[in-house]
């Protein structure tokens, strides 16, 4: 079992972390998960990071301000800028030596993004390898939800405009009723040509636990984010990143710039899927991660001297 902790923020707000793997592992993965979503997104990612790597890797699994288990927050510091520091203090909190692998879904690959921008001396200091899963440096610009662009455009100002309904909702969490009833929606949104049942559970209970004002409020710094020239500074580490050909949110432009960015990402668009990779395509999610681990793991081990 993950051993369970509460990182509590200087503005009060407790994030709940779950961690596996001894503290003084060789390199520790943390998992960041999407918008709406939790840290049980990446279930089976961090099953087969303990099986492959035992106790060489450390994963760590939190859930964002507002969402899951972690406590709400006031709605001006619903930002990627303030999600970029927490991500700076659980690594301070939960993994404050040796180099850390930031992995992250969505929203999860912006905080990355955003944690590179705003702290980038400590960034140099202990990242040592990236993985993109479904995510983008550029905000909106390329998210058409799979329908033709004016049809998208009225679609995003209905979603902007509601989201800052939600936003003003404050803590309230949405009716699970409605939320069932919004499966199919959540379905056709998320996830490409096949789908496991359990996942759209999964999924819709974490929905149901994100705060309104999470959910609301997010939206706009989601939909403004540019950051593919700090991504530009990071062209030295291992990286993959991997979208779903299906994505309707972060469809593979969003992936190709990212990898355009750091020319040496490997780069793996999965036919048929859609956002929910490392549900969808665990395989792939497992395998690219497993590739960056290895890396950093060869690099990390001191090197042997023949002997004379």
């Amino acid at each position: 079992m993950p051993e369970r902790t509460e990182v509590r923020l200087p503005d009060d707000v407790r994030l709940h972390v779950e961690a596996s793997g001894p503290p003084e592992a060789e390199v520790t993965a943390v998992l960041l998960h999407g918008w709406t979503l939790d840290g049980r997104s990446w279930h089976r990612q961090r099953a087969a990071l303990r099986e492959l790597f035992g106790d060489r890797v450390r994963v760590v699994a939190y859930d964002a301000r507002g969402h899951g288990r972690s406590s709400c927050m006031a709605l001006r510091t619903a930002t990627l800028a303030q999600l970029g520091d927490d991500l700076a203090a659980v690594l301070d909190a939960v993994a404050p030596t040796g180099p850390v692998v930031l992995v992250g879904h969505s929203m999860g690959g912006m905080t990355i993004m955003e944690y590179a921008h705003h702290h980038p001396d400590r960034f140099a200091a202990r990242v040592a390898g990236l993985v993109f899963v479904s995510t983008t440096a550029e905000g909106h610009a390329h998210t058409l939800y799979g329908l033709p662009p004016r049809i998208a455009r009225l679609i995003r100002l209905a979603e902007t405009t509601g989201a800052g309904v939600l936003a003003r909702c404050g803590a309230w969490r949405p009716p699970r009723a409605l939320l069932r009833a919004l499966r199919p929606s959540i379905r056709w949104l998320l996830f490409g040509d096949r789908c496991d049942a359990t996942d759209i559970r999964l999924v819709t209970s974490a929905v149901a636990r994100a705060s309104l004002r999470s959910i609301g409020g997010f939206r706009a710094s989601i939909g403004t984010q540019h950051r593919l020239e700090t991504l530009a500074a990071l062209a030295h580490l291992p990286a993959a990143a991997l979208v779903g050909d299906r994505d309707r949110l972060t469809p593979p432009p969003c992936a190709e710039s990212i990898a355009a960015a750091l020319p040496a990402t490997e780069l793996t668009v999965c036919p048929g899927a859609g956002h929910m990779l490392m549900m969808e395509r665990p395989g792939e999610v497992n395998g690219a991660l497993a590739g960056v681990l290895r890396r950093v793991l060869g690099a990390a081990r001191p090197a042997t001297v023949a002997p004379a």
